[in-house]
């Protein structure tokens, strides 16, 4: 039996970015309090958060005081060392569980754990020193990208590798540490399953957006996407099967390539709620952010269901400077995340575009 967590409590949310502030504001509709803990200060979401605590990941006195405050704890992104959600679960629950960032967070555990369900993903290898590059090349074939296991996101942490000359100087060039080889997949499409997955094993999942990246940052997401419905259902039963097998609670995502003879790919699994499913604030009558409160929560999933059709922007860098203009149009959301500096490549806010449905 699952004890709910009641409207009036305080959930923790580690990470202080702009999915830990619409993760806020989601709780306070709901009558949550909300703790952000992080590391930086006038952080997008301590600008909403009922308290914020400044502190490192990996100062032990700080997280204990942090989890005796809350009744239930989360994250916003998986970059968060696993032992400190480990050391915060033992005054509080945490949800997604840490075994599952464990898992998410290392690109390899991640395809082995693909590997071992028999899902399909790219031709992968690991590669840890230049000994390992010609049997990794010998797997996954060239053109290949080269990453990083661990961190990295929005492009950082990975190299394009045409040649075998190219592996070992992009290995060193990432920082000669643990590294996976994944073969290049020529896909017809880039999409992603949002998908909420409660303490009891209900499960909710989004309709599935087209995701468009530019220098490997989303720029854009369409619903509906442009893929079959058989694809789709592919789709849906490889998030269901990856959410039950981490005993994952929460909302996440899992970025996929469909090629063009109609096989699903899993990319990447991300542990949290998604930038993919950003439209479902102004779309749905149960918006991602919500869910992962009600899931976290132990409350019943809301309903999934889509008013609009939607063309989903992602405001990067300088583009924020335009807010004003999508303003004017009375179909378009604009949603900013109160950063204070504009930077190349940083997410400033999204703008989506809302259509009535035909019909």
């Amino acid at each position: 039996m699952i004890n709910e967590v009641a409207p009036g409590a305080t959930i923790g949310i580690l990470g202080g970015g702009q999915l830990g502030r619409m993760l806020c504001l989601a709780a306070a509709r709901l009558g949550y309090r909300t703790h952000i803990y992080c590391p930086d200060v006038g952080a997008p979401a301590s600008l909403v958060a009922s308290c914020t605590t400044v502190a490192s990941y990996e100062d032990p006195v700080a997280l204990a005081a942090f989890a005796q405050s809350v009744d239930v704890a989360t994250f916003e992104f998986e970059n968060i060392p696993a032992h400190a959600l480990e050391l915060i679960q033992r005054a509080a629950p945490v949800r997604p569980p840490p075994q599952t960032l464990r898992v998410t967070q290392d690109r390899l555990a991640e395809k082995s754990l693909c590997q071992d369900l028999g899902i399909p993903t790219a031709p992968f290898a690991p590669v840890s020193s230049s000994d390992d590059c010609p049997g990794a090349i010998a797997a996954t074939g060239l053109p290949a990208i080269l990453k990083t296991r661990r961190l990295g996101y929005d492009g950082k942490g990975q190299r394009l590798v045409r040649s075998a000359s190219d592996l070992e100087s992009a290995w060193m060039d990432l920082g000669a540490g643990d590294c996976i080889l994944e073969g290049f997949v020529d896909f017809a499409h880039e999409i992603s399953v949002v998908i909420a997955r409660g303490p009891s094993g209900t499960v909710a999942t989004y309709d599935i957006p087209e995701n468009l990246h530019r220098d490997g940052i989303l720029r854009e997401s369409r619903v509906p996407s442009a893929v079959g419905g058989a694809t789709r259902e592919t789709a849906r039963d490889i998030a269901h099967r990856l959410v039950a097998a981490l005993g994952y609670i929460g909302v996440g995502a899992v970025e996929m390539f469909a090629t063009k003879d109609g096989t699903v790919l899993v990319n990447e699994i991300a542990p949290r709620v998604h930038n993919s499913g950003h439209w479902t604030i102004d779309a749905c009558a149960t918006d991602q952010f919500e869910q992962h409160i009600r899931a976290i929560c132990g409350l019943p999933l809301g309903s999934t269901a889509r008013a609009f059709d939607i063309v989903m922007t992602n405001l990067i860098g300088s583009d924020v400077n335009e807010w004003r203009s999508y303003l004017d149009d009375p179909l378009t959301k604009l949603h900013l995340y109160g950063k204070s500096e504009v930077r190349a490549g940083r997410k400033m806010g999204h703008v989506t575009k809302l259509s009535v449905i035909a019909g």
